[in-house]
């Protein structure tokens, strides 16, 4: 299995080949190859920014000469009129890779943005919110890199780090019980040690897990609030217990004085607006 690292790498490769491919002509033809400039990234709408260690590796990878200044992390506000970074290196350079970086950081600024308001809605309750594997091929990396900075947390990375027994995986096992068992038989036969998960629809689910055991978190899917707050009480801190389905930032806080531990929520990743910035010669 690939790193982070190596992941990470592989998407700035692809991402250079389908922007560049055979040569940047309109650089190419006007700017002279030993040129050179300067240019900052200039934030133009309130929010949280991320994608900051990204950036600088686009940068090294693409031209190890240019010299990158930060002068705002990830995970800083910004807000405004505010200068993130300013880099000097070769004119091409600058121009070659300010598309990739601009795409990376806005789209995780964007995801950062939307998770911190996400963790603000939850503030005095001992409830975290979680992103999903709603993500968009390829970014997986980065946009649950960016929910973390926003100050949300990962759910599972992919389908190898975590047991999640769903809706899907229930019903073709043949029940809650048979799901459960084939799970622990599995984890022996391959030596892993992996935490299970199990999705609930309705109280009767709840009751068949309770009364057979053998996960360590409870999913309650597209539960009310006050069914919510009654299978929190019947679970009695047994298990952890985690909200999903149709929760919004306005519905949100109810659900987490519901009192479950964990509230997943979808559109941290799948439907975010990027943060407004621009790189700019200076």
């Amino acid at each position: 299995m690939l790193s982070v690292n190596e992941l990470e790498d592989r998407l700035i490769d692809l991402a250079f080949a389908e922007d560049i491919g055979d040569g940047d002509h309109t650089t190419l033809c006007c700017i002279p190859e030993d040129a050179m400039g300067k240019s900052h990234l200039l934030i133009k709408e309130e929010g949280i920014l991320a994608g900051v260690e990204v950036a600088k590796e686009v940068f090294r990878r693409f031209d190890p000469t240019m010299k990158v200044e930060v002068l705002m992390g990830d995970g800083s506000h910004v807000k405004v009129g505010d200068i993130a970074m300013i880099v000097t290196g070769k004119i091409r350079s600058l121009l070659q890779t300010e598309r990739l970086m601009l795409n990376i950081m806005q789209r995780m600024s964007g995801i950062a943005t939307m998770t911190h308001k996400y963790v603000e809605k939850l503030e005095g309750t001992h409830t975290h919110v979680l992103d999903t594997r709603k993500t968009t091929p390829g970014l997986r990396m980065l946009e649950k890199q960016a929910v973390k900075i926003g100050g949300g947390m990962n759910h599972r990375i992919g389908l190898f780090d975590m047991i999640l027994l769903k809706d899907n995986h229930v019903d073709f096992s043949g029940g809650i019980e048979n799901a459960i068992d084939r799970c622990h038989q599995y984890l022996k036969d391959k030596g892993l040690d992996l935490k299970i998960e199990i999705e609930v629809r309705n109280f009767d689910e709840l009751q068949r897990v309770l009364d057979h055991g053998g996960v360590n978190r409870i999913m309650l899917d597209n539960f009310s609030v006050e069914d919510t707050k009654k299978a929190v009480d019947l679970i009695g801190g047994k298990y952890e217990t985690e909200s999903s389905g149709g929760i919004t930032i306005d519905t949100l806080r109810d659900y987490a004085e519901a009192g479950v531990d964990f509230i997943s929520v979808g559109a941290l990743t799948h439907s975010v607006k990027g943060l407004d910035m621009s790189f700019k010669a200076c």
